[in-house]
């Protein structure tokens, strides 16, 4: 089970990937429990996330996308269930946080304003120093 990139982020949702390979036959079930800190294991119920299925040749995929908020404390677990029976998924990752929001329009030309002016800062520094060097090699001139 992996914590999967998704774009729901910004939509208050975080997703998770469950994936069954090398089955045969390849037809599988997943099921999707959750823990709070330590407490009991429970069943997710469907208000509170959507599951999506991927089939391929030799391999199929499960995205559990959860509807939580970022204080949220749930640990997830993905089980297989299979003819041999069932699998559970050896970790129980946290859900992944959503990522910081993006710099506005304003930030960002502040913050090029602020790497223009300390640019200019650099090449007049380097430009003082270098004609403080030639003048005081040229020293005073002697007939």
């Amino acid at each position: 089970m992996y914590p999967a990139a998704s774009r729901a982020h910004l939509e208050g949702r975080s997703s998770l990937l469950c994936l069954a390979s090398a089955m045969f036959p390849p037809l599988v079930q997943f099921s999707w429990k959750r823990r709070k800190d330590s407490g009991p294991l429970e069943d997710v119920p469907s208000a509170e996330g959507e599951q999506l299925q991927l089939r391929e040749s030799g391999r199929t995929a499960a995205i559990l996308l959860v509807h939580q908020r970022e204080d949220s404390r749930y640990k997830y677990r993905c089980s297989v269930h299979h003819e041999g029976g069932a699998v559970e998924a050896p970790t129980e990752p946290e859900v992944c946080t959503p990522p910081p929001p993006l710099p506005s329009q304003h930030q960002v030309k502040l913050l090029c304003l602020l790497y223009t002016v300390l640019i200019v800062k650099s090449l007049v520094y380097c430009c003082g120093l270098s004609l403080l060097m030639v003048l005081r090699n040229k020293g005073p001139s002697t007939i």
